[in-house]
């Protein structure tokens, strides 16, 4: 069967781009808010979404709001947008709405206001709780902020809320990690997602990685990954993909659309579709986009046609870091399976390749050998 034929129904994502502060870490296209959050920034969302509305006829399956900062939207445009995307999509069947939302970045009127909306599931960006910890990844919330938004949410009617945590970060230790880890616990959330923090282009970090003043070392992050793997399943979290760890049913429904090769339709500056093989990214600069979208113009800076291979080297990517696992039939003739399987990395399961406790730490360097 070609893998695009596998796809499940059409999944939404928005992006939002605005942030009060740019963390020195993060790769995604963001700026702050300027005079672009305004009305227009979300009318240009909305007659983009008009335009391309006919490359996603079947209902939206899960909707997912990120950036950026999407909760620094006004209520008022906040409202609008949502109001205006279910007067052009069909979101009578979906499943999961998420937002992503930082601390001190909402009230409780404003989080009752997003469940009134349609929003079910909330993933707080609070990636530590640890202030040193803190200030170096440039955030500007505090452990209470962080602690109070999550109880604002539980407040606000939210049943389903996700907490972002990172490690890795250059001076935090085993044990300030794991002080992370038992403070996310104590909230009790529905989900936790435990990133690896990676130095990505066009960031302050990773023009000081180059520089020498920010280190690297497998071995910590080894460390640091199976700390959270042992600690976050003792408390009844299912590890279902690298990064992410659920309570039984608050797996993330978008991710796993992405992660399974679902088609997506990505709105706002910089989002990314991929829709019946072909994969287009939105111009990756507010001022423009809204220009282009306002004028009637294309909003899309690039297109590409994905072949069939194309697809199958990034479904062994993405669903070699999944429960789940990846089909054997995907595997290209000759692969390094057997000798992954004697090294204790994989295990070869009813037409399925999984990752073993040992391979999990070694996700990325094992789907290399695999494509």
């Amino acid at each position: 069967m070609p893998l695009h034929e596998i796809s499940s129904p059409v999944h939404l994502y928005v992006h939002i781009p605005f942030c009060h502060h740019i963390c020195p870490y993060c790769g995604f296209y963001k700026h702050t808010p300027g005079k672009l959050a305004n009305a227009a920034f979300v009318e240009a969302i909305l007659t983009e979404s008009q335009r391309r509305r006919q490359t996603a006829t079947d209902p939206i399956r899960t909707v997912y709001f990120g950036g950026g900062t999407p909760s620094l939207l006004s209520p008022t445009h906040l409202e609008s947008l949502c109001r205006g995307l279910a007067n052009t999509f069909d979101l009578t069947e979906v499943t999961e709405w998420t937002l992503e939302a930082n601390p001190a970045t909402f009230d409780l009127a404003k989080a009752r206001l997003m469940r009134e909306l349609g929003v079910t599931r909330i993933s707080l960006g609070t990636q530590s709780f640890d202030p040193e910890t803190l200030a170096t990844l440039g955030r500007d919330h505090s452990p209470a902020d962080a602690i109070e938004a999550f109880e604002t949410l539980r407040n606000a009617g939210f049943e389903n809320v996700s907490i972002d945590l990172m490690f890795s970060i250059p001076g935090q230790t085993l044990e300030s990690w794991q002080n992370d880890l038992h403070q996310a616990a104590a909230l009790r959330p529905d989900h936790i997602s435990a990133y690896n923090l990676t130095y990505e282009e066009d960031t302050e970090f990773l023009t000081r990685h180059q520089s020498g003043e920010l280190d690297s070392d497998e071995d910590r992050d080894a460390d640091l990954f199976y700390a959270a793997l042992d600690f976050l399943e003792e408390k009844g979290f299912a590890h279902y993909e690298i990064s992410n760890y659920a309570r039984p049913g608050f797996e993330s429904q978008h991710n796993r659309a992405y992660w399974s090769g679902a088609d997506y339709l990505g709105l706002g500056p910089g989002a990314v579709s991929t829709l019946n093989k072909e994969r287009s990214t939105t111009l990756p600069d507010t001022a423009a986009y809204m220009q282009a979208a306002q004028s009637g113009l294309e909003t899309r800076t690039s297109i590409e046609l994905l072949s069939e291979d194309d697809l199958r080297l990034e479904r062994i990517a993405l669903l070699l870091r999944t429960r789940e696992g990846l089909p054997t039939e995907w595997l290209p003739t000759p692969n390094p399976v057997e000798s992954l399987i004697q090294q204790g990395l994989v295990i070869e399961q009813t037409g399925f390749l999984r990752l073993t406790r040992a391979g999990k730490a070694l996700a990325d360097p094992i789907a290399a050998a695999l494509v």
